[in-house]
């Protein structure tokens, strides 16, 4: 069995089946879906296109139990094709409460984490997502009230299976050292958990997002909402895949330059 390991390679912040990923078990999330502003096509690195109309999500996530172990996550999705107009979700924002998740995602799969502090928490109206950083300054807010069973048809409708994700892997180094910009495309297969009845554990209702707070530091308002289109609660078990590296572009770190975005 093939593992990856990080390091200290004598004691790892993680390590993981090279063929089966990160795996997830007991999971609960909230997630809001609309469409875009323009403010949007900033964020999207070369190699990738927005869909017209430019769709976007938010998911803000509680993981019981991982491979990484318990964490929590917020991840900001933007939907677009690749240049041979593959469709998939670009990650410009990703946030973790969790070391091992936020050093597997960036050194594994590119992905931006950073350590914030995130909630989802059950309240008798509605279950709420929140994502602070620092704790005192609330991003984003996600309410959604599961107030009655919705089909497969909404989730699918953004994430269908098989969906790919994409996101940039940049990894800068002293002068005379080499960096690496990438753009990698990596797997997630979600599976809606069910109840004793077998009904699926995926709820709609009146829902809202909202970002109380506009931070120069962490930009996650850029994902910027135009019309809301709906709300959903679920409950499900997760696997996340390496893929394949969409382009790879090296250089030797002689100065600081950031990678290419389109917009």
């Amino acid at each position: 069995m093939a593992t990856w390991k990080s390091t200290p390679l004598d004691a790892p912040l993680f390590q993981m089946d090279a063929e089966r990923g990160i795996e997830y078990w007991g999971c609960r999330a909230v997630l809001a879906t609309f469409t875009l502003t323009e403010e949007v096509a900033g964020l999207v690195p070369e190699g990738l296109h927005l869909l017209q109309p430019a769709v976007g999500a938010v998911l803000v996530a509680e993981y019981g139990a991982s491979t990484l172990g318990p964490y929590r996550e917020f991840v900001s999705l933007v939907q677009v094709a690749d240049d041979d107009g593959t469709q998939g979700m670009y990650i410009p924002f990703i946030y973790v409460t969790n070391d091992a998740a936020l050093a597997a995602g960036r050194e594994v799969l590119g992905a931006p984490k950073k350590l914030a502090d995130i909630a989802v928490e059950q309240a008798a109206e509605a279950v709420v997502g929140r994502l602070a950083r620092p704790a005192s300054c609330t991003l984003v807010e996600v309410v959604v009230a599961p107030a009655e069973r919705v089909g497969s048809e909404l989730l699918d409708a953004l994430l269908p299976p098989a969906t790919p994700f994409f996101s940039l892997r940049h990894l800068p180094g002293p002068p005379g050292a080499t960096q690496v910009h990438e753009l990698i495309r990596w797997n997630c297969d979600l599976a809606v958990r069910q109840d004793a009845f077998g009904d699926g554990l995926r709820f709609t209702g009146p829902s809202s997002l909202s970002y109380p707070t506009r931070s120069a530091v962490d930009p996650v308002h850029r994902l910027g909402v135009d019309t809301f289109l709906g709300g959903a609660y679920l409950e499900f078990d997760m696997r996340l895949t390496a893929g394949s590296v969409v382009w790879s572009r090296t250089e030797a770190a002689v100065g600081i330059r950031q990678p290419v975005v389109t917009g």
